[in-house]
């Protein structure tokens, strides 16, 4: 083995001990008490929200905090936060993979998967926040036998398509980068049900030269599609508020804003999960401190664009001379919100600084510190775009402010629940981790 740096830590001798590791969550006979205590915590936190869309169900949207005025609240804001979640991790493992980032090898199975639980959570939230559930077949091209039709300027039939063709296109690419794996699990299994179950969803894969050969030119045509498709997926979201004539919103910097917003909450949401991988999983040799720095190095970058991006919104309100734009800017600085505008500010732009200093970027406790304050600041960010404008928009006469209920924030935590139960799920099923990459790698790193 030569003396340049490795992706893969120590306590590895050789292929089968990276079989075993990876497949062990799986084929365990008695899981760790750290996967147990996750889940709980997790079940619990999604049988809050079970509880909160049947009261939603039954009592109607009133439950919430939304007024005539905030028409949007808590559900739409959650919506674009999950979304930009779920809009990186597949634009992650496509960039890593087209770039020939060897670190990729040990994150991009579960930042496919976090995209597909993401997306998955996102989705539902346009529909507790219809008045009428029940009517969302309306916005779908079915035959016109009832004189309706979809309304194409409604943003809820672009987020349809937006949303379904994305999560449609990530569960096949998802699906393509599992197939070896999935051929793996079939030869270790012991039962012969789980043999049949992974050997059917393997496709008669047997990892022959021509297996190989079509795969890897799949995959890789697969993420040079997966780039273009997730900045328009996600520019078409952003067109939700761009699209529109309100103060704050109509603003051309929206589309990129919001794919390099979604790149930079994915990233910190990595780095959550490879933390807690890490630590319930028992991945340290997979999953080791110089990921953690390479990611901190991105997210240092993707603070310091949000920030210009700030910065671009407030010089165009003023240079651009709008009345309601510059008083908008004034009252995200100094009206009720601006604790919370400061706090978005705060952890979004002036704490990933800190990543500037090596010592920070190697702490894998602090990396994952400063990914948590990201994460609120996103969501902060999503909040204040929908309540600022909202809360003051050209009439003053409408102007009122939000005040979350119970209900609120019961929703957004049992989706955080949610999707962490999906994520424990997932663990026990599947391989968290790609284990025909991480084999192909350890080889390199061995000649």
């Amino acid at each position: 083995m030569t003396g340049k740096a490795s992706w893969i830590g120590p306590g590895i001798a050789d292929l089968d001990d990276i079989n075993r590791i990876i497949t062990a969550p799986v084929f365990a006979p008695r899981l760790s008490w750290r996967w147990w205590t996750a889940f709980l915590i997790s079940a619990a936190l999604t049988l809050l929200m079970i509880v909160t869309v049947t009261w939603l169900f039954s009592h109607g949207i009133g439950i919430f905090g939304n007024n005539t005025t905030v028409v949007w609240g808590f559900p739409i804001a959650n919506y674009v936060w999950w979304l930009g979640i779920g809009h990186a991790g597949t634009l992650i493992s496509a960039l890593l993979l087209l770039t020939r980032q060897k670190w990729r090898n040990a994150l991009n199975r579960f930042a496919e998967s976090m995209t597909l639980f993401a997306v998955s959570l996102a989705g539902l939230f346009p529909i507790f926040h219809l008045g009428r559930p029940y009517y969302l077949y309306w916005i779908f091209p079915y035959p016109n036998v009832q004189g309706l039709w979809p309304q194409w300027r409604s943003a809820l039939v672009w987020d349809l398509w937006a949303v379904g063709t994305y999560l449609t296109f990530s569960i096949l690419f998802w699906y393509v980068g599992l197939v070896p794996d999935l051929a793996m699990m079939r030869d270790c299994a012991k039962s012969r049900f789980a043999r049949l179950v992974y050997g059917s969803f393997a496709l008669g894969w047997r990892g022959s030269a021509r297996h190989w050969e079509v795969f890897e030119r799949f995959y890789r045509f697969m993420a040079a599609l997966a780039v273009p498709l997730v900045v328009s997926v996600h520019s078409v979201v952003s067109l939700d508020f761009a699209a529109s004539l309100e103060p704050g919103w109509s603003d051309t910097i929206y589309p990129p804003y919001f794919v390099v917003g979604a790149l930079y909450s994915g990233f910190a949401m990595v780095v959550v999960l490879a933390a807690v991988m890490r630590w319930a999983c028992d991945f340290q040799a997979f999953i080791t401190v110089r990921h953690f720095d390479a990611i901190g190095k991105v997210l240092l970058t993707a603070s310091v664009i949000m920030g210009v991006s700030y910065a671009s919104e407030w010089f165009w309100a003023w240079y651009g001379g709008g009345r309601s734009e510059r008083q908008l800017v004034a009252f995200l600085f100094m009206g009720p919100y601006a604790p919370l505008y400061y706090c978005q500010l705060f952890f979004n732009v002036v704490v990933p600084q800190l990543l500037w200093l090596g010592r920070f970027r190697r702490s894998i406790l602090s990396v994952t510190l400063i990914a948590i304050v990201i994460n609120i600041g996103m969501w902060l960010e999503r909040i204040l775009i929908v309540w600022g404008t909202l809360s003051h928009d050209y009439l003053p006469s409408a102007w009122r402010i939000f005040l979350p209920t119970f209900w609120d924030w019961a929703l957004l935590f049992g989706s955080l629940g949610a999707f962490m139960f999906l994520f424990m799920l997932f663990v026990r099923v599947l391989p968290a981790l790609p284990a025909h990459e991480l084999r192909k790698l350890w080889v390199e790193e061995q000649q």
